[in-house]
């Protein structure tokens, strides 16, 4: 599997990702509008949660650590 490096850029916008409070929401209860809303927002919409996924290597709505 080829992996993209990861810019500063991608760092900054993930952590945008991180302090959004939808995303939170949705990785926190794991169901509900936000979690359906930020699946589907998150693949082809929000540069921040495609920057998130990058550097973390798992999506904006997965549980976090």
């Amino acid at each position: 599997m080829i992996r993209k490096e990861i810019t500063p850029l991608d760092r900054s916008l993930a952590r945008v990702c991180e302090s959004c409070p939808v995303c939170r929401h949705a990785s926190d209860s794991q169901k509900g509008l936000a979690y359906t809303f930020v699946k589907v927002v998150e693949v082809n919409i929000c540069p921040f949660c495609r920057a998130y996924e990058k550097v973390h290597g798992r999506k904006a709505h997965e549980t976090r650590d």
